[in-house]
């Protein structure tokens, strides 16, 4: 047994990895690494990503550049032209990301799963009555982003993003050991609700970023200057429109998209816990 091996099988244990990731400063941490990530020393770049590799799965090999500045420029990296295929039926709304699906399915009126036996509502998520009644009996899916994944998320339909609410909050780590110990977990994280209508129909799709620790900090292009949308918090965000596909922001490292469609959608076959899907695959099937 590698030594890799030997310390991902004690990350992976149960007490201990949510020990290290939720029994610390979790908003210090996040800043620490916030700042850390970003120094442009070439000792330092290559000494964090290569202590990255050794506790992960982390491929390059889609990544539009080899050469990174710092950490935090491998994190937020772009693919190549061709990495992610999108979707080109007029009637599938895409997967927005790369991720791993967590709970999904049907809305029990506005209730809905964090992980079995955990339930949320949509009250709790996102404090507004309006937000609730409109996803009442719809859809959702839960897209977790690892750390090593793709982090950048894109528009799952031709759409206008209408609305953009940022809601404050802890940084509590977002893996599957936390889901199942910490009641209504995204609904004490920072998050942001990102409404969009899409283009063809009319229908209003919501997505739902979620931050976690180290990754306290979303972009939008919808915001000017692209300002962390914390800064950006109490400021009108005029609309704008994206292609299906197109790029709509980042997160500043792995994390969680919840998205939201209204009743008559369907989830698209493969759609299912624990399944692996990529940004611009089959998500979900408008009515």
């Amino acid at each position: 047994m590698t030594v890799r091996s030997q310390l991902m099988k004690i990350a992976a244990q149960v007490d201990v990895n949510f020990l290290l990731t939720n029994r610390i400063p979790r908003r210090l941490a996040t800043q620490f690494i916030g700042w850390f990530s970003k120094i442009e020393q070439p000792l330092v770049r290559d000494l964090s990503i290569a202590i990255w590799r050794m506790f992960s799965d982390l491929d390059l090999s889609e990544a539009k550049s080899s050469q990174f500045k710092s950490m935090h420029d491998c994190f937020i990296r772009e693919l190549k032209d061709d990495a992610r295929p999108v979707d080109g039926d007029p009637q599938i709304l895409v997967s927005p990301c790369d991720a791993i699906v967590g709970a999904s399915g049907t809305i029990a009126g506005t209730e809905l799963l964090q992980v079995k036996g955990f339930p949320y509502t949509l009250q709790d998520l996102v404090s507004d009555p309006g937000f609730a009644e409109s996803y009442r009996n719809g859809r959702y899916v839960t897209l977790r982003l690892t750390s090593t994944m793709y982090h950048r998320f894109h528009a799952p339909q031709d759409c206008t993003v209408e609305q953009v609410k940022y809601l404050s909050g802890d940084t509590w780590n977002v893996n599957p050991i936390a889901l199942k110990r910490i009641e209504k977990l995204f609904c004490k994280n920072e998050r942001a609700v990102v409404r969009t209508r899409l283009a063809a129909t009319g229908h209003v799709v919501t997505l739902v970023p979620v931050a976690a620790i180290l990754v306290a900090s979303i972009r939008l292009h919808c915001l000017e200057g692209e300002a962390e949308l914390r800064v950006r918090a109490s400021t009108p965000v005029g609309k704008a429109s994206f292609r299906k596909g197109e790029e709509m922001g980042w997160f500043q490292h792995g994390s969680t998209i919840i998205v939201f469609a209204p009743d008559g959608f369907t989830l698209c076959d493969g759609v299912r816990e624990g399944a692996n899907i990529r940004m611009g695959q089959p998500l979900m099937r408008l009515p």
